[in-house]
């Protein structure tokens, strides 16, 4: 029996699912590949950005599914080459034309910039001409947020930031809500750093439902309705990142996992903005 949604409501009413595929260092025929394979085993948020340079393919693998369009909740992000609102206007329809669709369902600015309430005003305007069903933001910490929220006028629908079990990020994840922006997590399972796999509590708890320390680190997140987009190419952990919604943490286990937070990125150039 299924414990949550596998989505939540963003503040204009748009549904996005709780689980999806990040595509950041996919390229070529694997990232096409990649796609579709995620997509047959229920994956229905792909997750893409100019600066990735695979929005072609990610479009093709989308394509290349058989799914339908509407069935599929598709995010791509326009960045720094753009910082103007003409620029961010041609952007946009430069990442429509390449992913081969009339809307992206999420459309975000990829990073802050000083110039980021200038090209929001694009991302506001797509909205409206349904272009996009919901717009955000990405990597806005709190200083950056706050700000951006004093020019931009329409909310942020999202904020794509790293969260993972040792950057959990309680305090913004309320901050954000109160905003009505919902937190998305990239980097969910720490890309590696740390050892998420490996460590004793995910292990443990994990064993207790017959599941992976892994699928332990992401069940926290989408329990707290946070929304992830792990990467991988591999078919068998693909299966694995999705396959979440079937146990649920006590109270207990998430106070287990919440003293994990070490409270710090693990992405250095995050500071950099």
């Amino acid at each position: 029996m299924e414990s949550v949604s596998k989505s939540i409501i963003l503040s204009n009413g748009v549904e996005m699912p709780l689980v999806g595929l990040g595509t950041w260092d996919l390229r070529g025929q694997e990232c096409t590949d990649t796609v579709c394979t995620a997509i047959g085993l229920g994956y229905r948020l792909i997750d893409t950005a100019q600066m990735y340079d695979n929005e072609r393919e990610v479009g093709e693998g989308i394509r290349k599914s058989g799914i339908a369009r509407d069935k599929v909740f598709l995010t791509t992000k326009i960045y720094r080459i753009s910082s103007s609102y003409e620029k961010a206007k041609e952007a946009i329809d430069t990442s429509l034309q390449r992913l081969q669709t009339g809307y992206a369902d999420l459309l975000l600015l990829h990073e802050p910039y000083p110039e980021g309430p200038e090209m929001y005003r694009a991302l506001v305007e797509a909205l409206a001409q349904g272009k996009a069903r919901a717009i955000g933001i990405s990597n806005y910490d709190e200083r950056w947020y706050r700000g951006f929220l004093e020019h931009c006028g329409t909310a942020p629908a999202v904020n794509q930031l790293e969260t993972h079990v040792f950057f959990q990020k309680w305090d913004f994840q309320r901050e954000l809500a109160e905003h009505g922006t919902a937190m998305q997590a990239w980097a969910p399972l720490a890309q590696g750093i740390g050892n998420v796999a490996g460590n004793e509590v995910l292990r443990e708890i994990g064993e207790r439902y017959g599941k992976t320390a892994a699928q332990t680190a992401l069940r926290f997140l989408v329990q707290r309705g946070i929304s992830v987009i792990p990467k991988s190419s591999h078919t068998e952990r693909l299966r694995e990142n999705i396959d979440i919604f079937d146990f649920e943490l006590t109270e207990e286990e998430m106070r287990m996992i919440r003293a994990l937070d070490r409270n710090r990125t693990l992405f250095p150039w995050t500071e950099e903005f």
